[in-house]
């Protein structure tokens, strides 16, 4: 018997759920390189009010209802089998809504200009899908035809005849979300082992230019299984799941400075970028009040929210000269962000039209910068953020 528990003897599995609060099957694809898993269970806050003839708390009922929370913070590891979606697919499915859509890649048949692609064969694309080449990634800002699309921002080193883009998932945006099971296993074995049942994604956020490339997802849930108490049914099971099998686990995780980030009404490159945190709230509630059930039925989202906070040092060429001026203006630009720089370790986050705040000036350090906050995205119908892999 072990006299304690380690706090790194833990590991994580994601899996989207068919029916809200039904637990799927995980297997060893499914784990997902953990941070911090942090999930609570508090009870209503109620009081009786009946006379007991007593100044002594007579107890509450055990069914009273509950409210359950989790956040999760884990990073960004390799994209190893592209026939499947990569371990963090789940959450950012639950958190955009939308089914993924896989891209197998193209010949590239001819370059006009530095965004105009044609392909040698239908490329199958639409607008806010992603496409790789070359260790970049970039998104489909317009669809000309069967054959051509355009790009948001041109590559550093452009395409040429016969070359291939790779393969890419892309996460759309929908009015429905769905939810996932969060499986927390610890060793040793016997220890008190938990699943985070029905959790929606109330707020997803991507950090930019930290350590390592970092995935953050918090909101409520529908309830939190453990070990200890199971009981045949919790979860539509009918026992408590074992552990998937960890063998061959890719450990690798992705360098948090490298990337790219392209912005502007005409995308440029910036290389002045310190940081930057994309957010996505939506504005999550459970239907968790009807009469006659112990546990919330389904997720109910409000109006989604999607911000950047980033910092930039001042230049005096016209590219940031321009941010300034749209934000004076309340003019929208497109923004693009590139996590990493390998094939298969390519994450990225395209906004077409987000509107910066006026920037605080921070003149506390040697160089001055730029501090936008809460600068919001916005779009016509359910294409304010596109999320991708490759």
């Amino acid at each position: 018997m072990s006299c304690y528990i380690s706090s790194n003897n833990n590991r994580a599995y994601v899996g989207l759920e068919s029916a809200y609060g039904t637990v799927p099957a995980v297997t060893g694809a499914n784990r997902i390189p953990l941070v911090k898993l942090t999930a609570k269970q508090v009870p209503e806050t109620t009081s009786r009010r009946d006379k007991t003839g007593t100044r002594t708390f007579v107890g509450l009922p055990s069914s009273i209802r509950k409210k359950t929370s989790f956040a999760l913070n884990t990073f960004m590891t390799e994209w190893t089998d592209q026939t499947a979606q990569p371990s963090h697919g789940p959450l950012f499915q639950a958190a955009m809504g939308g089914t993924p859509v896989f891209y197998t890649g193209g010949t590239v048949a001819s370059v006009t200009g530095t965004t105009e692609i044609q392909f040698t064969a239908a490329h199958g694309l639409s607008a806010g899908q992603a496409v790789t080449f070359s260790g970049e990634m970039r998104f489909v800002a317009a669809v000309s035809d069967s054959m051509t699309i355009f790009l948001n921002a041109p590559f550093t080193n452009l395409p040429q005849a016969g070359s291939v883009f790779g393969t890419t998932v892309t996460y759309m945006l929908a009015s429905s979300l769905g939810s996932v099971s969060v499986m927390d296993y610890w060793d040793p074995s016997d220890a008190v082992q938990r699943i985070v049942q029905g959790a929606a994604m109330d707020t997803m956020s991507v950090k930019v230019n930290g350590d390592f490339q970092e995935f953050v997802f918090s909101g409520p849930s529908r309830d939190l299984i453990d070990s200890a108490s199971f009981s045949s049914g919790l979860g539509e099971l009918t026992s408590y799941p074992a552990e998937p099998s960890t063998v061959g686990f890719d450990y690798t995780v992705v360098p948090g400075h490298l990337g790219e980030v392209w912005m502007g009404a005409s995308p440029g490159q910036f290389l002045t970028m310190t940081s930057a945190e994309l957010t996505l709230a939506n504005g999550v509630e459970l239907r968790a009040r009807e009469f006659g059930s112990d546990f919330a039925r389904c997720i109910a989202a409000g109006e989604r929210k999607v911000t950047l906070d980033f910092e930039v040092f001042q230049q005096t060429d016209s590219q940031t000269a321009g941010l300034y001026q749209a934000a004076r203006q309340r003019s929208p630009v497109g923004v693009m962000l590139q996590l990493g720089e390998q094939a298969n370790q390519l994450f990225g986050a395209y906004m077409p039209a987000m509107v910066p705040e006026v920037p605080e000036f921070d003149d506390s350090e040697t160089r001055q910068q730029w501090k936008f906050e809460n600068s919001r995205v916005q779009g016509s119908a359910d294409d304010e953020l596109y999320i991708a892999f490759g």
